[in-house]
């Protein structure tokens, strides 16, 4: 019961009080007045009454709204802004940074994919768990059925085959150092800085795991763009034929991109669904930054450029945990000294090997 209800309450009990004092006065038309009055209090704290409960009513009933993305970004800005010391424990993943919000998380993905990222050219395993398994279904050689006699006894096929890959993800960390002006800034600035920063930073990461990955198989000389059609017809198995993919480094593109046929013509040709524009009899040519997949210069008179030939999503996947967390301080290292506020990003993947049947990993002599 509110203030308004236990005051109305009071001045009918009072007035009550009034009347029946009056009438055991014997005046008996003031005694009327107070208990006309009296009623008319009671009329009124009836009304207020049931103004209040049905108002308590709508209040409990009333669905508890889960915050907006808008929100949710907003607190996270806000928590940023005071190195997510006021921030709702909520929040705090296990590594004891802050999970970021999905739509800044998505923001992030999308420049993971963008420029060379070479996680769009394999398969994604999204996982919940640290570690576990994914089970794939092998390639296998078909024999086609055998010939049986009249009464004859039939053999048994091969049923299809299936590989249970085993994974473990690491976790992948780093941090960068802003100014505390920043801080100031608009949300849209501080977001900007930071889906960039880490978008970046993880598409360059996942790149070099991938390399790594494929770097295991054992190179394979190429000396013309007919050992690349030779690769392509007769070296990987026709099921890659249509799927595959031809990754360089800006080398290697260079040196592809200047390679003319016998009428003067360059052989590239253009293309629409290629990252660079440019096909290779029918099959996409993808550039990687020589920063990321560097060209082999142990001889350095004849430097060779790395040519990734075949179906990258038969041959590589990537578990991937999808849980990025940021931490930050203003006392780390030298920050307090320098004004500046240090972030630190953490995300956890595997890259494994699925089928290296599936791309044979070469290399040009591009003296």
């Amino acid at each position: 019961m509110n203030k308004e209800l236990r005051e109305l309450l009071e001045q009918i009990s009072n007035k009550k009080g009034e009347a029946k004092r009056l009438l055991a006065e014997n005046k008996i038309e003031e005694a009327k007045v107070a208990r006309d009055e009296a009623q008319q209090l009671q009329n009124k704290f009836d009304i207020a009454k049931d103004l209040y409960d049905q108002e308590k009513k709508q209040v409990e009933n009333k669905p508890v709204g889960k915050p907006t993305a808008v929100d949710e970004i907003k607190n996270f800005l806000n928590a940023v802004r005071t190195k997510f010391k006021n921030a709702m424990s909520e929040g705090t993943a296990t590594d004891g940074g802050y999970t970021v919000p999905q739509d800044i998380q998505t923001r992030i993905n999308e420049l993971r994919q963008s420029k060379d990222a070479l996680q769009n050219l394999i398969t994604i395993e999204s996982v919940n768990t640290l570690s576990g398994s994914r089970v794939f279904k092998a390639r296998s050689q078909q024999t086609g059925f055998a010939e049986v006699a009249e009464n004859g006894v039939i053999t048994e096929k091969s049923t299809p085959q299936f590989t249970n890959l085993p994974y473990s993800v690491k976790k992948y960390a780093g941090f960068f150092k802003v100014t505390n002006e920043l801080l100031k800034d608009s949300d849209q600035a501080i977001t900007s800085t930071l889906t960039k920063w880490i978008g970046d930073e993880s598409r360059v990461t996942r790149n070099k795991l991938i390399l790594t990955v494929l770097g295991t198989k054992a190179k394979t000389a190429i000396a013309s763009v007919d050992d690349i059609k030779d690769t392509l017809n007769v070296t990987l198995d026709t099921a890659f034929r249509y799927t595959s993919s031809i990754v360089t480094n800006q080398d290697g593109f260079n040196w592809l991109d200047k390679i003319k046929d016998g009428n003067g013509n360059y052989l590239l040709q253009p293309s629409v669904s290629s990252p660079t524009g440019k096909q290779l009899f029918g099959v996409p040519v993808v550039m990687i930054s020589n920063k990321d997949l560097a060209t082999d210069v142990t001889d350095a008179l004849n430097p060779k450029a790395p040519f990734i030939i075949g179906d990258l999503k038969e041959a590589v996947v990537m578990f991937d945990r999808e849980e990025l967390s940021i931490m930050a301080s203003d006392v780390a290292m030298d920050a307090f000294e320098t004004d500046n506020t240090l972030f630190r990003a953490i995300e956890r993947e595997e890259v494994k090997l699925r089928d290296s049947e599936a791309f044979i990993y070469g290399q040009v002599t591009i003296a």
